[in-house]
């Protein structure tokens, strides 16, 4: 080789070797840029999978809660429907889940101005559709069926159910839009991404080896895209085989749950049974022990035998009063509307509030109100205060201050007797003071508690156009009023309280010895006890142990003046009977007896006849037969 060929080759080698590096170059950026193309559209197309599954959650969420809304009103039309308490709560358990998917929704969408206005006007429609259904079931909760049902038909037609389903289809709408707008501005970045691929790749045809490394990046990514796929269908069946097992472990729960209520019933039944028996052996205790001294004394000295009589008798009074009060106390309608002073009221409660909260509980009553009266039904008062010195007592844990008081209240110019119930328990938050008065809402555990005791006394105080409020510290203890409106009229006389003994003293009755009775009573202890009472009192009875053979005695007998027949029998009702008889008996003054005090007997029409409530004394039913003789037809209470 030449000096000139050498100087002539080391420029070609330069030029080569500069070409090299600029091929070398060319290749890196042409890398480089594929490399960033691809981290590019890659990332644009999570953000756009990312945008899409956040739509779909949306739209998920919110044809969940149309569900959701859909079952709970479908729960509350069957509880408006059958009445079963377990509905009522399904409905209300749905109507909270509903409450937390809005609460869901609106955490996906906060950042979107339009979906938080179209979440607004839900969630206030929201409110208002769960007012009304809370009144559909407070009505179904106190029986007013027929009032339920118009309500829950018109409920359907309601404004607020419609802004719902508007809403949360303008929300839908809207998510699609945004879906459809992420979209196609995922696709456009796609094709802008797929244009400088192509010619970047172009380039790349340069250089072999960029070409072998591009279609191994793209296998690559393909491979992986494959494998993300599959992992995304295995991870979506295993989410579908967990949803169907939450499914069932969901009704094991409740099928526990309502068996766990069911076994918390009994106990509660035996408890009572067990309280209510204790009662009774001290009562018969008394009555057994006083007649058999009776019996050993009655030969030896009379005067010892008729006071150990008179113990038996006070002990009988006393079995029978506590029979009356329990009867009284679990009657359900107002049925004796009368005016009621503060006093009175607090002086029949105190012995059966002491009895109920036990002596951990000191009971304390204050009266205020000046003598100013309500006009409510005696039992239904008791009732609502009775519920709340429970509630009260529960607070303390059986142990604290329990102050009922009665005061003088004048708001926008009515006056009104305030009741107030005051304990040092616990207290209650806010938020739990805000949903007291809401049917099934209790802070009680499961099996402790319906969540109806408040309710009944919103809806009683409500019922005599009064209201109730809620004062409650948390550590300090809880004040609940009743404000009722001021009765004008006076109480004609001390009335006594409902629990008292049926047959206790009344005023003499008049003469009407001599008469001829047909007495029609099934119990074979009952029929010879009342024979031998109508007897002493110089009556000629007749017994009658069949209703279904009381017109062919009263056909038998030359005289009757009075037909005296127990209410609940097993072939015929007392009034049953008394309609089967001929017309020649027609006009024969009925007496009707019972055990019942409100009850089963209600639901019996007895024809305006007078009533003597069992137990009875002698006394009690001298009145009541000669009452029931002298005016019959009439509609009164004998004893």
């Amino acid at each position: 080789m030449t000096d000139d060929d050498a100087e002539r080759g080391a420029p070609t080698s330069t030029w080569g070797t500069i070409a090299l590096w600029a091929m070398g170059l060319l290749g890196v950026a042409v890398l480089a840029a594929l490399l960033l193309t691809l981290r590019d559209a890659n990332h644009r197309r999570d953000d756009a999978l990312a945008a899409q599954r956040h739509s779909y959650d949306v739209m998920i969420l919110v044809r969940t809660l149309q569900g959701t809304i859909a079952r709970s009103e479908a729960s509350l039309g069957r509880y408006v429907i059958s009445g079963d308490q377990q509905l009522g709560r399904l409905y209300f358990e749905d109507w909270r889940r509903a409450a937390e998917t809005i609460d869901r929704i609106e955490k996906l969408t906060h950042d979107n101005a339009v979906q938080s206005r179209h979440l607004t006007e839900i969630r206030g429609a929201f409110r208002e559709r769960g007012d009304e259904l809370a009144l559909i079931a407070l009505s179904t909760n106190y029986r007013k069926n027929n009032q339920a049902l118009a309500r829950f038909y018109r409920s359907s037609k309601a404004g607020s159910l419609t802004r719902i389903n508007a809403g949360l289809d303008s929300l839908v709408a809207q998510e699609r839009m945004l879906l459809e707008a992420r979209t196609s501005h995922a696709q456009a970045s796609v094709r802008r991404s797929s244009i400088i691929a192509k010619v970047l790749a172009a380039f790349g045809l340069l250089l072999v080896v960029g070409v072998i490394w591009l279609g191994w990046a793209v296998v690559s990514a393909l491979s992986e895209h494959a494998v993300a796929r599959a992992d995304a269908d295995a991870q979506r069946d295993r989410a579908e085989e967990l949803a169907s097992a939450v499914a069932q472990a969901t009704e094991e729960l409740r099928a526990q749950e309502a068996r766990l209520r069911q076994i918390q019933k009994m106990e509660a039944v035996g408890q009572l049974t067990g309280g209510i028996a204790h009662d009774f052996n001290n009562m018969l205790a008394v009555v057994l022990g006083g007649i058999e001294l009776a019996q050993r004394a009655v030969t030896i000295d009379p005067r010892t035998a008729a006071r150990h009589l008179a113990s038996a008798h006070d002990g009988a009074q006393r079995a029978a009063a506590l029979t009356q009060q329990l009867l009284a106390f679990a009657r359900e309608t107002a049925i004796n509307p009368e005016p009621i002073a503060a006093a009175p009221l607090f002086d029949g409660l105190a012995d059966l509030i002491g009895r109920t909260l036990g002596d951990g509980v000191t009971v304390q009553f204050g009266d205020e109100s000046e003598g100013w009266c309500i006009r409510a039904d005696r039992v239904q008062l008791e009732n609502s205060l009775v519920n709340l010195a429970v509630n009260a007592r529960d607070a303390m844990e059986g142990r604290g201050t329990l102050t009922l008081r009665a005061l003088r209240r004048t708001v926008s110019g009515e006056e009104y007797v305030a009741l107030a119930v005051s304990d040092t328990g616990c207290g209650m938050t806010p938020e739990v003071v805000e949903r007291v008065f809401e049917p099934f809402f209790t802070t009680k555990p499961v099996g402790k508690g319906t969540g109806l005791g408040l309710s009944q006394v919103f809806s009683f105080a409500r019922g005599l156009g009064g209201d109730v409020s809620v004062d409650s510290v948390v550590g300090l203890g809880t004040t609940v009023t009743l404000l009722l409106p001021r009765e004008r009229a006076q109480p004609a006389a001390a009335a006594p309280p409902t629990h008292a003994v049926a047959a206790a003293a009344v005023a003499p009755a008049p003469s009407t010895a001599g008469l001829h009775i047909l007495v029609v009573e099934d119990d074979p202890r009952v029929l010879p006890a009342t024979m031998d009472a109508l007897s002493e009192l110089g009556h000629h009875p007749r017994a009658c142990d069949d209703p279904t053979r009381a017109a062919a005695l009263l056909a038998a007998m030359e005289r009757v003046d009075l037909i005296l027949s127990d209410v609940l029998m097993p072939t015929l009702t007392g009034p049953e009977m008394v309609a089967k008889l001929a017309s020649t008996h027609a006009r024969v003054p009925v007496l009707f007896v019972t055990g019942f005090a409100g009850g089963a007997d209600e639901a019996i029409d007895l024809g305006g006849r007078p009533v003597l409530r069992k137990p009875f004394t002698l006394a009690g039913l001298e009145r009541a037969v000669a009452q029931a003789a002298v005016a019959p037809g009439e509609t009164r209470a004998a004893a």
